[in-house]
């Protein structure tokens, strides 16, 4: 008979042992589990973080540039303006003189100038030796000397036609900050007889610059193409006139491209870290920039990408026991992301706004002369690689500036507008463009287009205008016309370029002008035929 050993026999295995001890063994998979997760909740965060700096950063770089085209066409336009009237006041020194009568006359009128434009602190005329002649306040000029001046020391040495912009001074009738622009007139025979003088409040960029808002470290500038610092977001007098030639931007960045955004680890103004949009003016020789701080661009990642770092480090700390908060702190990181895509959203409609600004004429309505320099360029390469004719018209509103002086201004952008929508109206094709050229001269793209379908269509566009009705006084028809060149061709590869057709279209003009004006000429078809 078998005898059963004794229940405290140590050779007999314990089965409660079994489950205790696999957990035992499990512990450090899990521990290694937990650490893994762990590591992957921190790395996800930090990639997704990195990936949220990289995409705001890019937005910022859009944001500048849209808003560095949109200041630098905004600050074009201002001086444009204050040129304008300057070459209306030449001409009228140059062909009436500066009797007392026609004093009294320019006195009314750079009076009516400054009252239309807010922006405009004074207009001014000073004979050969610096006197005032005439001013638009009304003050007394007797004894009032302003031949120290730079416009003034400028303009007796040099006789070009271009006009004199200098750094920001303070206005001697009124204290206040003015930007100057100034015109050289002279006497029958060439010889220097004077200057005529725009002001423009400094203030009025101030208020311009102020309206957009940008991180406290942030900045707009506005510079001379020689590197001087002329006005400067936020503002600060002891600024102007800074030289800043030894900067980036005018020591590596403007000898290669007229416009770019860079990165600089050092400001030249306060040694800051900064991206930088910057693009040089089409028609001064004036410099925008806009400049964002590195701080502030991560001051305001570190406001987003905080409470992600700090929600993973809660759920980190309270994976093991804390579940319930973990689905908590997930919908509170999925809000902050849904906000952060309406705030992208929200920038890129931003960004949408500022390019179609940059692009379109603010007048007329038109595209303007950047968005048609690109379609131009964009058109020839196409006509080039499938050997199809473009064609180009350029138009131009015969004896505007006695329409402007008859009428008024306001009169000449309304008439402006009119003949913009004739030549909008014969936009019959998706690539057909419409662009305000310059002044009252306006391109009309035609791609696919030959030399006779072109003529015909800006024959058209001539009698449309006629048809418009709008009185002239001062034409010998009794309404306004226009003058139309056109001219085409089936660009060649090494044979031609974009301002081939330019220059034909506008030769074409210009015969149109000498032949009485209301013409339609079109360029001779063996103009661009290859030697």
């Amino acid at each position: 008979m078998t005898t059963l050993p004794p229940r405290d026999d140590p050779g007999i295995a314990d089965d409660t042992t079994a489950p205790s001890s696999r957990r035992h063994h499990l512990m450090p998979l899990a521990k290694v589990f937990v650490v893994l997760v762990c590591l992957s909740l921190l790395v996800i965060v930090f990639w997704q973080n990195h990936n949220v700096y990289n995409i705001g950063r890019q937005h910022a770089k859009n944001y500048a540039a849209n808003l560095t085209n949109s200041l630098a066409q905004q600050t074009e336009a201002t001086f444009k303006q204050a040129d304008t009237i300057l070459l209306e006041l030449v001409e009228r020194v140059e062909t009436d003189g500066t009797g007392a009568a026609n004093l009294r006359r320019l006195e009314s009128l750079l009076v009516q100038h400054v009252k239309e434009l807010p922006k405009l602190h004074g207009l001014f005329i000073y004979d050969a030796s610096g006197r005032w002649l005439v001013n638009s306040m009304r003050r007394s000029t007797v004894g009032v000397n302003n031949a120290d001046r730079d416009y003034f020391i400028y303009l007796i040495t040099h006789a070009d036609a271009k006009p004199f912009i200098g750094k920001p001074v303070k206005s001697r009738s009124t204290g206040e900050w003015i930007f100057t622009i100034a015109r050289r007139f002279n006497h029958a025979d060439g010889r220097f007889a004077g200057v005529v003088l725009a002001t423009i409040r400094l203030d009025y960029f101030n208020q311009q610059y102020n309206s957009y808002r940008l991180g406290p470290n942030s900045a707009i500038a506005l510079d001379s193409a020689d590197g001087v610092l002329l006005l400067r977001r936020p503002f600060d007098e002891k600024q102007i006139g800074m030289d800043i030639r030894n900067g980036p931007l005018f020591r590596e960045h403007l000898p290669k491209a007229t416009s770019g955004i860079f990165q600089t680890n050092a400001s030249a103004i306060d040694g800051q870290e900064r991206l930088i949009s910057y693009r040089q003016l089409d028609s001064y020789p004036l410099i925008q920039v806009v400049s964002l701080s590195q701080k502030d661009l991560m001051a305001q990642w570190w406001r987003e990408a905080y409470p992600h770092m700090l929600v993973v480090f809660v759920l980190t700390l309270g994976l093991g026991f804390l579940g319930f908060r973990m689905l908590r702190q997930i919908a509170r990181r999925l809000e902050a992301e849904n906000e952060l895509q309406k705030a992208q959203t929200a920038l890129q409609q931003l960004n949408h706004e500022l390019e179609r600004m940059a692009m379109q004429d603010g007048l007329t309505g038109l595209a303007n002369r950047r968005q048609f320099d690109l379609a131009l360029d964009e058109e020839f390469r196409r006509a080039m690689r499938h050997n199809q004719p473009l064609a180009l018209i350029m138009l131009d509103v015969d004896i505007f500036k006695q329409y402007n002086d008859h009428y008024g201004h306001p009169a000449g952008d309304d008439c402006l507008r009119k003949i913009s929508a004739v030549v909008k109206a014969c936009q019959r094709r998706a690539g057909d463009l419409a662009a305000r050229y310059g002044g009252e001269e306006i391109a009309l793209l035609l791609p696919g287009t030959d030399l006779a379908s072109a003529h015909a269509i800006a024959e058209q566009i001539q009698q449309d205008v006629r048809a418009l009705a709008i009185a002239h006084a001062t034409s010998s028809n009794g309404i306004l016309t226009i003058s139309c060149g056109v001219d085409a061709l089936v660009p060649m590869r090494n044979k031609h370029l974009p301002l081939d057709l330019l220059a034909g279209a506008d030769k074409a003009l210009y015969a149109a002008k000498s032949a009485g004006r209301d013409h339609v000429v079109a360029a001779p078809p063996t103009a661009h035929m290859p030697e």
